[in-house]
């Protein structure tokens, strides 16, 4: 990534749009870094975790596809692939609305919860091991920068 050098004691976030693409350059170098580890250490995907993990906290462990697919940020043909991917493994399945045979809903199993508890803690620490070394492993984001862009969209959440 590149970056325009800053003159000491000056802040390169000097606007909303500058601190919207610090901020989303450091998570997508994140969830890069998180998805590689992921994938090697465990044999599964970013979204497909993050699914699961949506879904055993879920009521019922259930949620329609349509909010699986909102709460995990894919379309609806990318849902439906992750969906398969995860019944192939026997980590979640598909169920029909009893009020509504036109509702779909993806439903973690047993095996599906196992994993996430699994996973759950080393993935946590995986995250914090990145955030606590992030000027090392990231190094054109610079820590200042990335904590008062975070600051400028923090700020503006209500």
């Amino acid at each position: 990534m590149y970056m325009e050098p800053v003159p000491e004691g000056e802040s390169a976030v000097r606007s909303l749009s500058a601190a919207w693409s610090e901020a989303t350059a450091f998570v997508t170098a994140m969830d890069a870094t998180l998805s590689r580890w992921l994938m090697e250490t465990y044999g599964i995907g970013l979204a497909d975790y993050r699914a699961m993990l949506h879904l055993s906290t879920a009521s019922d462990r259930e949620l329609r596809l349509n909010d699986l697919a909102r709460k995990v940020g894919l379309n609806q043909s990318s849902v439906t692939r992750l969906v398969e991917r995860l019944e192939r493994k026997e980590l979640i399945f598909r169920d029909t609305c009893p009020d509504d045979g036109r509702g779909v809903y993806a439903v973690i199993t047993d095996r599906g919860v196992g994993t996430v508890d699994a996973i759950r803690d080393p993935y946590e620490g995986k995250i914090r091991e990145l955030l606590q070394s992030a000027t090392e492993e990231y190094p054109d984001l610079g820590r200042g920068d990335l904590g008062r862009a975070f600051e400028v969209i923090g700020s503006l959440i209500r």
